[in-house]
């Protein structure tokens, strides 16, 4: 089952809950949060308390997205706010898998990040320990960047590393995608699309979350 994460980053922060209420209601399968420091990226964005406060408006799961240095010093952090899932970039974990596993042992699922040039071989003896996969499309840090089209054969490429070793990780795409390309991206084998700015910053959120669920899902 394709899945859908509108990104709250491109929300109009100013009328969250009512935006967040909106993709809910058209579909939407997880929230997805960007957490920005402006050291590993160069932009600021929220912490665990606005976490905790769209967990109290939304009954989806929390995709929250650690775009950080030094994530393990506030993993517990997101994760008493409310986090479903919590994903690290491999490029700033540098035991990236004593942060995954601390993050499974406080209850929460583990994902591993990737930039577009990072190679797939950082997941070489990650991949079965953790539930998702997320890879940028985009270079971090900002929303409504161009879709980088060069990671298509990376998408496929990962698609079918997870389905040979017969693994239940589900692979999430984020970074550029709207409708003009969002069934290319799930025809390479993606199984959670984020979609931040082309969904909030469209005329009617609601419907876009509607078209882009029938595109995937067909």
């Amino acid at each position: 089952m394709k899945k859908l994460a509108p990104s709250i980053l491109s929300a109009d922060f100013t009328r969250l809950g009512d935006e967040i209420r909106a993709v809910e209601e058209a579909g939407a399968d997880y929230i997805h949060i960007d957490v920005m420091d402006g050291h590993f990226v160069p932009n600021i964005t929220i912490g665990p308390l606005v976490v905790e406060a769209i967990k109290n408006v939304s009954n989806l799961p929390l995709d929250v997205h650690l775009m950080i240095s030094n994530p393990d010093r506030y993993i517990k952090d997101f994760i008493k706010a409310g986090s479903n899932l919590l994903s690290v970039h491999a490029e700033t974990c540098p035991h990236l898998q004593r942060t995954v596993n601390q993050i499974r042992e406080l209850g929460v699922k583990p994902a591993a990040v990737l930039n577009p040039s990072t190679s797939l071989s950082m997941l070489e003896y990650i991949l079965e320990e953790v539930d998702m996969v997320l890879l940028m499309t985009v270079n971090p840090g900002f929303g409504g960047q161009k879709f980088i089209s060069s990671m298509i054969p990376k998408i496929k490429k990962l698609r079918k590393l997870i389905d040979e070793k017969h693994l239940s990780v589900e692979l999430e795409v984020d970074g550029g995608i709207n409708l003009d390309n969002i069934s290319q991206v799930a025809k390479a084998g993606a199984d959670v699309i984020v979609a931040g700015s082309s969904v909030f910053k469209s005329a009617d959120c609601k419907e876009t979350v509607r078209l882009m669920k029938k595109i995937i899902l067909n």
